[in-house]
């Protein structure tokens, strides 16, 4: 597990792909020296998390990193599964849903023609 704190920048809509598969990514800029922009993506019933963010959100997020090879490219996806405000607290608005798949590589299988 990993976590990192920032503020929110950018949410994208929801992306739905022909086999029924859903994701929706956000954009976390980090509070490092060096603040870098960090790209997150929740799928499947970890949609709602996202849709309780609004930009200028200060959070904490947990995730796990995933990769997967795609016709001989690879790539990296970072799968949030908690989403908190930075002050540690769970706040009402952002919805705390535990993760029952963390880490589990099955997912590849729900991506029809998306290498992500």
């Amino acid at each position: 597990m990993y976590e990192m704190e920032g503020t929110v920048k950018v949410i994208e809509d929801t992306q739905t792909f022909s086999s029924g598969f859903a994701k929706r990514e956000f954009v976390v800029t980090s509070e490092d020296k060096f603040p870098q922009d960090i790209k997150f993506e929740c799928t499947k019933e970890k949609i709602e998390l996202v849709d309780k963010l609004k930009a200028g959100d200060k959070v904490k997020v947990s995730f796990n990193i995933r990769g997967n090879e795609y016709k001989g490219r690879y790539y990296v996806n970072l799968q949030a599964w908690r989403v908190e405000n930075a002050g540690g607290e769970v706040d009402s608005s952002l919805a705390n849903v535990t993760d029952s798949g963390a880490g589990s590589q099955g997912q590849a299988d729900d991506f029809e023609d998306s290498p992500f």
